[in-house]
């Protein structure tokens, strides 16, 4: 199944916890931007047609209706299977959800990080856990139903009991998808350096310690089951049939074109990325040059374990692989890291804790 992504990476602000390539940035910038992601799409030499498509940013919700149209219309095979829009809470209106419906947009995915007032100040963001009820609502009633919520475990002061108020709210929207991501700490975000320095700006002396952060998932996890999300995938719950079709390509290793800054694409055989930053992207595109600025040989074979043990399914490893790997496999047995399940090889719930040092394991072993 292949995919399209195309990248957004303005905001309205930027919150304290993002260490993504994303900014505010002049009208004028975003309106060249637009400009130039257009081009790119419409220039695509196309191998495959697409299946599903992801808009992220940033806050592409911040692209004016009559924009956003144009700008998906240049992407063939609409309908598509899946097509995702991700969106600030508090800044959906119901234009601008009946043009996402209108454009082809079946799912939406809501940073919200967290319902708890105290916590949601301190990321910068503004919304209340009102405002996204009143969204999911906007949505549903526009027939936007596939509905993703993000959520941080570890944001500054949070607590056991802060944090349940936060899966609760999943329970009272019957939302059908969840993301629970442990923050992250580095020196991308304003949140991580300062974490790092021993500052307190944005709560950063209140940040839960790591194993109250890993307790914090393990929660999550029981919480989300419990009410019919099942983990597919490291940070990913989902009911029965309601799975990300798009991120799903990602793990799986099938192809997919990104466009815009900072974008990845990957066609089986190779992969490639884009100029990082909004500036540098339109710029090289308003000069006629490439707007990628990386090509490297893709590595499937050491790749897929990487990818595909974030996934609750696991990998099955082909005779010479379990050969190949063989030591980081029994080490990881032994130490109960994994567990095989007839020809399948999966992380257990300890290993998902720690997940990065295992599936590092796999490259160049």
């Amino acid at each position: 199944m292949a995919g399209v992504y195309i990248s957004y990476p303005f905001c309205s602000r930027k919150c304290a916890f993002c260490n993504f390539v994303s900014a505010v940035a002049p009208a004028t910038l975003e309106q060249r931007y637009l400009a130039a992601l257009r081009g790119e799409i419409e220039n695509h030499r196309w191998r495959w047609r697409p299946e599903t498509l992801y808009l992220g940013g940033g806050s592409p919700n911040r692209i004016e209706p009559e924009a956003l149209c144009a700008l998906l219309a240049a992407v063939p095979d609409r309908p598509w299977l899946e097509a995702t829009m991700e969106a600030a809470p508090g800044e959906i209106t119901r234009d601008k959800a009946r043009a996402w419906r209108q454009a082809g947009i079946t799912r939406a995915s809501l940073g919200v990080q967290s319902f708890v007032p105290r916590e949601v100040a301190r990321t910068g963001r503004k919304h209340t856990a009102e405002t996204v009820a009143a969204d999911v609502r906007l949505l549903r009633e526009e027939e936007i139903r596939r509905i993703n919520i993000d959520l941080i475990a570890g944001l500054p002061g949070q607590t056991t009991a802060s944090w349940r108020e936060s899966l609760e709210w999943i329970s009272r929207l019957e939302a059908d998808h969840v993301s629970v991501y442990m923050l992250e700490v580095d020196e991308d975000s304003r949140l991580g350096r300062e974490i790092l320095r021993g500052g307190a700006r944005y709560g950063a002396a209140e940040t839960p310690p790591e194993d109250i952060v890993a307790g914090l998932y393990e929660q999550a996890v029981e919480y989300l089951e419990g009410i019919g999300l099942a983990r597919y995938e490291i940070s990913n719950f989902a009911r029965a049939g309601a799975e990300s079709l798009h991120n799903l390509k990602y793990w799986r290793l099938e192809p997919y074109a990104g466009f815009g800054a900072d974008a990845h694409s990957f066609d089986g055989r190779l992969r490639r990325r884009n100029a990082e930053s909004a500036a540098a992207y339109v710029e090289r595109f308003e000069q006629g040059l490439p707007v990628w600025l990386e090509e490297i040989p893709a590595r499937p074979e050491e790749e897929r374990f990487f990818v595909g043990l974030r996934l609750s399914e696991g990998v099955r490893p082909e005779p010479e692989e379990w050969g190949r790997y063989q030591a980081p496999i029994r080490r990881f047995l032994d130490e109960g890291l994994l567990e095989a399940k007839g020809d399948r090889l999966r992380l257990t719930r300890h290993g998902v804790l720690v997940s990065n040092e295992v599936l590092q394991e796999f490259v160049n072993p």
